[in-house]
């Protein structure tokens, strides 16, 4: 569902708050986050289109030759072609970006040539998933498979709405390095951005 509020949107999935257009600060990060730790990334995944923060983060970086976006509830692609069209519209139009409405977990198993970077917002985050049997892409074969998914020397960065260290401790078994950014919100966890080097 697509709310209305003053002038913002907020996106509701199965009366759960996802997202909205205030702000978008640590769904930026989790892409300029990524990128500064791969300075020669050239090819990018993101799984979830959202409002398109992270997309519009994204096509701001010249270095990046491939986008693809990865986005499983087709009424929020629609809903760029309205509703968001003023947030969006250039960087949808951007030759390097590829959006497919898809389960996240089908395209990673079907990926032949490993991206730079992976960046993952699907949920409000591990211990928080929305969409049904979304808690396979955090547990640990699903977080080989996101892995699997970056090249050695890449890097898969994770959104979450509140610090899981039982995440964590998965990242940093399965992963060669983890670093943490947290984001501060005016109220609750802050924000969590999981970056974990393959």
């Amino acid at each position: 569902m697509l709310r209305r509020a003053g002038e913002h949107f907020e996106v509701i999935s199965n009366g759960t708050f996802l997202m909205d257009t205030r702000d978008g600060h640590s769904e930026r990060l989790l892409v300029r986050a990524a990128l500064d730790a791969v300075p020669e990334a050239r090819s990018m995944l993101i799984g979830g289109l959202g409002v398109g923060f992270s997309l519009r983060e994204a096509v701001s970086d010249p270095r990046l030759e491939q986008v693809d976006v990865v986005e499983i509830e087709e009424a929020l692609v629609r809903w760029h072609d309205t509703h968001f069209r003023e947030l969006t519209g250039a960087a949808l139009a951007d030759p390097r970006v590829r959006v497919a409405v898809d389960d996240l977990s089908h395209h990673v198993a079907a990926v032949r040539t490993a991206y730079d970077v992976v960046c993952l917002d699907v949920d409000n985050g591990p211990a928080w998933t929305v969409t049904p049997g979304n808690d396979a892409l955090y547990d640990d074969d699903g977080t080989r498979a996101l892995l699997a998914a970056v090249r050695p020397g890449g890097v898969l960065a994770v959104w979450s709405a509140m610090p899981v260290p039982s995440y964590e401790a998965r990242l940093r078994r399965l992963a060669t390095s983890v670093d943490v950014h947290t984001v501060d919100v005016p109220h609750g966890d802050p924000d969590v951005v999981y970056l974990a080097r393959r």
